[in-house]
């Protein structure tokens, strides 16, 4: 099972109650107020891990605990603290407040309430983005701890009855997605190639079927080169006219492109599936930009999948006037013909632009 969005319910730690307690021994009859305070309640962590892909665990394990501190002791002994419950989430994790108060932290005073969890992302600001391996982020945070009747003593009091009960811990509706990252995202039509290919380009091992929609959950797969260098390629599952609308399951795959360095979009160049492999281009090229318009920004390239078929010479020739500008590479997947000129493109394009941003 892969889950890449789910909502969540977490309840930290209660602090323990303050105690009231005096000191009585043999021959301290009247001992002073010794009452210690209580421990303080754990929290709820999200830590991100590199050997998690998915969210499938919060779906059998939906509501988040963590353990209540002690309440406090005679003879000045504090509460045992709570222990904090670390939750691993995949990197590239983004969480969403789901209540009021939570957005309210961070100055939305007129946010609303989506009436299901589909609609809240957009209607409320994501509390963290988790995007570096080892991260960690306080989800809720646990209840301090209450006074014991030490605190209480004065000059005029004694013999004082009073304590505190511990903080109830923060607790919460939130929603968690996953948006895979990658520095290379397969874009293309159904049953286009995309799996065919990611399997050609690394040791990944996606579905192949000679049917629509084989590829339900988006896979990434590692390119290892001659130098050492590597770099990971997302193969996602085949986009459609209407995904910004989330037609079929369409934001449920453009969310993983976001975070995509360069985009390759790869194209059924024969037209074996009855369409026109430069309507199709257009038409993903229109998509990306109504779902997320910093996304037309992004690198790309033109990847001439299916070249071993009738027909697909002339439609490349039709590409090529069409993009004269834009680098195109035609391939065979199947055949596995033009592979190393599609690695040495990728390669060039990637590490380019790791350089540029590594010099800024």
């Amino acid at each position: 099972m892969f889950v890449d969005r789910i909502k969540i319910h977490a309840k930290a730690g209660d602090g323990g109650n303050g105690c009231v307690s005096f000191r009585r021994e043999k021959f301290v009859p009247k001992g002073g107020p010794d009452g210690g305070d209580g421990g303080k309640g754990g929290d709820i962590i999200l830590e991100t891990d590199v050997h998690t892909d998915n969210l499938v665990d919060f779906f059998y394990r939906p509501l988040l605990r963590a353990k209540s501190g002690q309440h406090g002791m005679g003879k000045d002994m504090y509460g045992k603290a709570g222990a904090d419950a670390v939750f691993k989430v995949p990197v590239g994790t983004v969480a969403y407040g789901y209540s009021p108060r939570i957005i309210n932290a961070f100055g939305n005073d007129n946010a609303t309430l989506g009436d299901s969890p589909e609609s809240f992302p957009s209607n409320h600001e994501m509390l963290v983005d988790l995007t570096e391996p080892g991260q960690r982020f306080v989800l809720c945070r646990g209840g301090a701890g209450g006074k014991g009747n030490t605190h209480f003593k004065s000059s005029r009091n004694r013999v004082p009855r009073q304590f505190t009960e511990g903080e109830p811990g923060e607790e919460d509706d939130f929603l968690l997605e996953l948006r895979m990252i990658a520095d290379v995202g397969l874009v293309g039509y159904p049953n286009a190639g995309k799996s065919t290919l990611l399997g050609k380009l690394s040791a990944a091992r996606p579905k192949v079927a000679p049917y629509p929609f084989t590829t339900l959950n988006p896979i990434v797969g590692v390119v290892e080169f001659d130098d050492y260098r590597r770099l990971t390629v997302a193969d996602i599952p085949g986009v459609i006219e209407g995904a910004h609308r989330n037609v079929g399951l369409g934001h449920d795959f453009l969310r993983h492109i976001v975070r995509c360095k360069l985009l390759v979009f790869l194209l059924d160049t024969a037209g074996s599936e009855g369409r026109d492999p430069v309507n199709d281009l257009q038409t993903l090229r229109r998509e990306l930009d109504l779902y997320d318009p910093l996304l037309s920004r992004r690198p790309w390239v033109i990847v001439a999948n299916k070249m071993d078929l009738p027909g697909a010479g002339e439609h490349l020739k039709v590409l090529e006037q069409r993009f004269p500008d834009r680098k195109i590479v035609p391939i065979s997947a199947q055949q596995n013909d033009g592979m190393e000129a599609l690695k040495g493109s990728l390669q060039e394009l990637v590490f380019r632009k790791r350089t540029e941003v590594g010099n800024r």
